[in-house]
């Protein structure tokens, strides 16, 4: 099998993703600690932070978010990599809201996921609609205008049935 050409931005995350506080419970073993309306949204924790031996931990690798949770481009068009500091005890908890809709503070852009470096070869690009991914640019890209060659025959086989 070939290596895709086009990663997930996950796959480069530098710690796991708690979508929601249930996923959060399952994956830990404890409740999580009750969401903080004064505070971003933070789907992460680092739980090494607090060993840290200073009061900061700084993070290498976030992307750069504008005020509204945007990735920025930089002016290569592709998105922009920041450092984040955090205070050690932020850095080792998150902060996830409650499932339900609407929560106080839960509507502003999330603190970024920190990303462990990037392989030679591979770049941050936007995808559709915006989201960032992770281009190999080691791996000839198969797709021809956003289609596989899997996709294509599927739809060449669809169209065939509909006699079009």
């Amino acid at each position: 099998m070939s290596k895709p050409a086009i990663v997930p931005l996950a796959n480069y995350h530098l710690f796991p993703r708690y979508q929601t506080r249930d996923d959060y419970r399952k994956a830990v073993g404890v409740e999580p600690p009750p969401f903080d309306m004064r505070r971003a949204p933070k789907y992460w924790r680092d739980p090494a932070a607090m060993a840290a031996t200073r009061n900061n931990v700084v993070y290498a690798n976030v992307l750069l978010m504008s005020e509204l949770g945007i990735a920025i481009p930089g002016s290569d068009g592709r998105p922009q990599l920041d450092v984040l500091v955090l205070s050690k005890a932020e850095a080792a908890t998150v902060n996830i809201p409650p499932d339900a809709t609407n929560v106080p503070g839960a509507d502003v852009p999330e603190v970024p996921m920190p990303l462990r470096n990037l392989e030679p070869g591979m770049q941050l690009e936007f995808g559709f609609a915006g989201v960032v991914r992770v281009r190999d640019t080691t791996v000839a890209d198969d797709t021809v205008g956003g289609f596989t060659p899997s996709d294509r025959a599927l739809l060449e086989a669809i169209a065939r049935k509909l006699g079009v």
